[in-house]
């Protein structure tokens, strides 16, 4: 039954400040109060930074509940708390400046006032996130000391700050304290600092027409244009193939253009060979844009996809014989027309000639010449020859290959080239040839000794 008496229940508490001060948290419920358990309650009082130190008044209306005599009342008492408002040094941000963007770091300046009335010393000013996508020194947060700071002295604290990249531009917050000791040696903390960052978009780069000479099993150029799209100037900008792709093999994976402001373009070009065993079409190339900061630190656009065109692998060589037939039995020499069907110089180009019975190589098997320019013919004349055993009105095959170097000085050996030779009948009429000559020069001897019998 005394415990009944002496509970209060539903105590709910009303603040109020007088002057300058202003109360925040309104009105409060904390539940039951009993004399073996007080309550607790918090009331969030603004202070303006003009006030001057002093005390003031604070006024609490309680309004509670209680048993008595078995009726349930409600009353509500009246109570004054002095606060008072020390002189100890107390801040305030009052600038903000950076430079930091999405993607990437930055520097943040925040400008720091002693508002309070007292000098801080050993000031330790500290800012840091909670966010996982921002960051300050690359951890959570960071600390910058100043040695004194008086009332109404302004100092400037600069943190590097890291925004995540994929993120929306908006306002990023920091929250701030500083431990400091007053003029007594006394160590002191004002927390509740904060600051908004506003960061530049995230820096992107777009590759526009694009085009290649890439063709399965040979080299090419893949050509295009870089744009920086912003929103700051991209330094030492390096255009990167970042495939990994088998069949796509860079002989360069990178080539710079320098310099790009926002919205400039570039032209680039990078050489890449496409393997023999890739399919001819179109093909999606992995690109990146390597570039540095106003740091100088090295940053990457890796998102970047192109397509370009792959033609059908062709021929190194064309190759066609001037005089495709020979006579069963015979021998005779073979013209060769030989055309550069890549698209680069070529050196140290060596062919050789096979055959197979019925046709055989005679002593000339192999041809030469010093170098050729893409779409340039050249003539090598081999020695050719038949059997026995060929038969006339039929056609049989002769072989080629090529060795040589391509323009990097890489030694290359071609496929076998297959060309058709087409055998016809012997040139019998008559008497042999060696007959005939014999008999010329008998003849012709003959006149000649009438001749000076005659004489």
């Amino acid at each position: 039954m005394a415990e009944t008496a002496t509970t209060a229940r539903n105590v709910r508490v009303d603040a109020e400040a007088d002057g300058p001060l202003s109360v925040e948290s309104g009105k409060t419920a904390i539940g039951g109060v009993t004399t073996n358990a007080p309550g607790e309650v918090p009331v969030s009082v603004n202070v303006p930074n003009n006030i001057e130190p002093g005390t003031y008044s604070l006024d609490l209306d309680l309004t509670y509940s209680y048993y008595s005599s078995g009726d349930d009342r409600t009353v509500t008492v009246s109570r004054d708390v002095d606060l008072r408002v020390r002189e100890d040094a107390r801040f305030q941000v009052v600038n903000v400046e950076s430079d930091t963007q999405v993607g990437d770091t930055g520097t943040v300046e925040a400008t720091i006032e002693n508002v309070g009335a007292e000098s801080a010393h050993n000031a330790d000013i500290t800012f840091g996130t909670q966010s996982q996508s921002v960051s300050v020194s690359g951890g959570e947060s960071d600390t910058v000391r100043v040695e004194q700071l008086d009332p109404g002295e302004t100092t400037t604290v600069a943190y590097d700050v890291g925004v995540a990249p994929d993120l929306p531009v908006q306002q990023y917050t920091l929250a701030g304290s500083v431990q400091f000791e007053d003029p007594d040696g006394i160590a002191r903390t004002d927390e509740g600092l904060s600051l908004g960052i506003l960061p530049l978009a995230e820096q992107e780069f777009t590759i526009t027409d694009v085009d290649s000479t890439l063709r399965v099993g040979e080299d090419g150029d893949l050509t295009g244009t870089v744009r920086n799209d912003g929103p700051v100037p991209a330094r030492t900008v390096v255009v990167q193939y970042a495939g990994e792709d088998q069949n796509v093999l860079p002989a360069e994976r990178s080539t710079t253009v320098g310099t790009l402001d926002p919205d400039e373009r570039a032209n680039f070009s990078l050489p890449i060979s496409i393997s023999g065993e890739a399919e001819a079409g179109l093909r999606s190339l992995d690109m990146a844009v390597q570039y540095r900061n106003a740091e100088g630190e090295t940053r990457a656009d890796e998102s970047l996809v192109v397509t370009a065109e792959v033609a059908s692998e062709r021929d190194r060589f064309g190759v066609e014989v001037q005089n495709r037939t020979i006579s069963a039995g015979g021998t005779r020499t073979v013209d060769v027309t030989v055309t550069n069907n890549l698209n680069e110089s070529i050196s140290d180009v060596e062919a050789r000639l096979f055959a197979d019975d019925p046709l055989d190589t005679g002593d000339t098997d192999t041809g030469y010449v010093q170098s050729l320019d893409p779409g340039e013919t050249t003539t090598m004349t081999f020695e050719l020859t038949t059997t026995g055993s060929a038969t006339a009105g039929s056609t049989y095959p002769i072989s080629l290959d090529f060795r040589y170097d391509d323009a990097d000085g890489d030694s290359q050996l071609t496929d076998t080239y297959r060309v058709p030779i087409d055998v016809t009948e012997s040139e019998d009429d008559g008497l042999p040839l060696p007959i005939i000559i014999v008999a010329l020069l008998v003849v012709g001897t003959g006149a000649l000794v009438v001749y000076r019998r005659r004489q």
